[in-house]
């Protein structure tokens, strides 16, 4: 249950100075007392992630502790949670008794209304365990950016004959009270004035989302042998630095370890190090656009053309082997069961092209895979696996191979609702002989101006030149000399993520993360051009020493 405190934060991966990479969003999610733990993308391990605090004397426990998790929209990242009612100070978890426990995954609880989550608690036959709740805010200011300078006047001189080599290095501080490093500036050589390069830096790396956490800043004088002296230190906080270039933000470097040092040399007044400005990039992210406006409905079209090969033979693409998924569904459940945690009645129309029908033997290249004009719609991804076998038994494979009329199905749905609060999907399957090349793009052209995104796997050995040109990644797509407002195709060869024998997926996760991986951007760039926001909550008065978390 929902909590305004903050609490002690964990972190799975911490900010990686070498590079600047910081991994993800990171979503906050408050619970119930419990264990949580979160499974290996490939070793399917569960690995205790964080414990909440314990609560008294109380069948309605409404926790503190917050759990801080990197999310990624194109990752199924399964969580388990393990209640316990705790009767002894120990941290072994089988001397307490055991109240049930619950599985989800993170895109479930930031894709469920308002990004929250209730769910029963299972876990011990034939017994209600109650019910769990759980709701995931994002930091709001976790993918901030702070771009600043400083420059510093009379910095001791170290070298008795000459001036200082100066550089600064910057600190964050962690909840146990030791300190991490996070950036550290160029050396400027040969001042004792120096001025440094403006720097940027996400704002979660350099306090970890909390503004009054202290910040420490060391400054040296560089040396060759690599034993660079301390010339002084000073502490602010990230709130301080945003006051940008003021009082504030000048700072005595004094150095309490060699004061006796100091007081030998010949001082000129006290150095001072000074912010000489700041400018806070603030990005808008997917989560609060996704929790508060949007709805993704998820439409799958899939290739039905002759090319593919007689489905009762085993080289064909649609071969049905009772003991194993063929290429087709393979792709459909690794994308679906990522995509499907967005899409809350879990209902999706299922279109197949290029086929002949019964009774008459029409063409299609827009039939429902369940045979159902009225009501196209599939139960979850299971049921779109149960409509296209069922299909290949009854349709006839033929051609030609013509992408435009799925996509124009699904524009014609996006073109109703394009106040942000819908978003389409499009994922369509196919061997990837494209033979209405002048109609797709234009439909594409067309589609880049609604809320829709289009995925293609393509499966089988065929070149796919066609397929990277609709993708639009080097060369935007254009059609009549028209060019597509947005990029929205995203196009993956399924052979690349299969073992030798092609019998295999050699990582489910890693082919849903290169499959979704430009759908936020895409999502976002739609909301962007249609001047879309979320509406921003105030945020709440903090009195000073405190922190929050806006939810956007």
């Amino acid at each position: 249950s929902s909590s305004s405190s903050t609490g002690d934060m964990s972190s799975v991966y911490d900010f990686d100075p070498i590079t600047g990479n910081i991994p993800a969003t990171k979503v906050e999610i408050t619970v119930s007392l419990c264990v949580l733990y979160t499974q290996g993308v490939e070793t399917k391990q569960w690995r205790e992630f964080g414990r909440t605090e314990v609560i008294d004397n109380t069948l309605n426990p409404d926790f503190v502790r917050k759990y801080i998790l990197d999310y990624f929209f194109e990752e199924k990242q399964s969580l388990r949670f393990d209640l316990y009612d705790v009767d002894s100070k120990s941290p072994d978890l089988s001397k307490h008794d055991f109240l049930g426990q619950m599985f989800c995954t993170l895109g479930e609880i930031v894709g469920s209304p308002a990004s929250r989550l209730e769910k029963p608690l299972g876990g011990i036959p034939g017994k209600k365990c109650g019910t769990i709740v759980l709701s995931a805010e994002e930091l709001s200011n976790c993918r901030d950016s702070a771009t600043m300078q400083f420059c510093a006047n009379k910095l001791d001189k170290k070298d008795f004959f000459g001036k200082s080599d100066p550089f600064m290095v910057f600190y964050r501080s962690n909840e146990d009270g030791t300190f991490t490093i996070c950036h550290k500036t160029e050396v400027v050589k040969n001042t004792l004035n120096p001025v440094w390069q403006p720097f940027t830096i996400p704002v979660r790396a350099l306090c970890n989302g909390d503004y009054d956490r202290t910040i420490k800043v060391e400054v040296y004088d560089w040396d060759r042998d690599g034993s660079h002296d301390f010339i002084g230190d000073f502490t602010t906080s990230y709130r301080e630095l945003a006051r940008g270039q003021s009082q504030f933000n000048v700072y005595e470097v004094s150095n309490s370890r060699v004061w006796w040092f100091s007081c030998l040399l010949m001082r000129s007044g006290i150095p001072l190090l000074r912010l000489s400005w700041l400018t806070i990039l603030i990005r808008v992210t997917f989560i609060p656009l996704i929790s508060l406006l949007t709805q993704i409905n998820f439409t799958v079209a899939i290739d039905f053309t002759a090319s593919n090969g007689n489905p009762s033979q085993s080289t064909s693409l649609h071969y049905m082997n009772p003991y194993q998924l063929n290429a087709y569904a393979m792709a459909l459940k690794a994308v679906g069961e990522i995509i499907q945690d967005y899409d809350s009645d879990k209902m999706f129309p299922a279109l197949g092209f290029g086929a002949k029908l019964p009774p008459d033997g029409r063409v299609s290249h827009e039939f429902p895979l369940n045979g159902n004009i009225e009501n196209p719609y599939c139960n979850g991804i299971e049921g779109i696996l149960e409509a296209y076998h069922q299909s290949l038994r009854t349709v006839q494979l033929y051609g030609p191979t013509n992408f435009a009329p799925v996509v124009n199905h699904v524009a014609r749905y996006a073109a109703a609702v394009q106040d942000g609060s819908q978003y389409f999907v499009l994922l369509i399957i196919t061997d990837g002989v494209i033979s209405d090349m002048a109609q797709t793009k234009e439909a594409i052209v067309n589609g880049a101006k609604l809320p829709m995104s289009i995925i293609i796997v393509g499966v089988g050995q065929a070149e796919f030149d066609a397929m990277v040109e609709l993708d639009g990644d080097d060369i935007r797509i254009s059609s009549r000399g028209k060019l597509a407002e947005r990029d929205i195709v995203q196009f993956v060869p399924f052979r690349d993520y299969m073992d030798r024998t092609g019998n295999h997926v050699l990582s489910m996760a890693r082919l849903a993360k290169d499959v979704l991986a430009e759908i936020p951007d895409q999502f976002i760039s739609y909301m962007k051009s249609r001047g879309i926001k979320p509406n921003p909550a105030p945020p709440p008065y903090t009195p000073p020493g405190h922190t929050h978390h806006t939810q956007i």
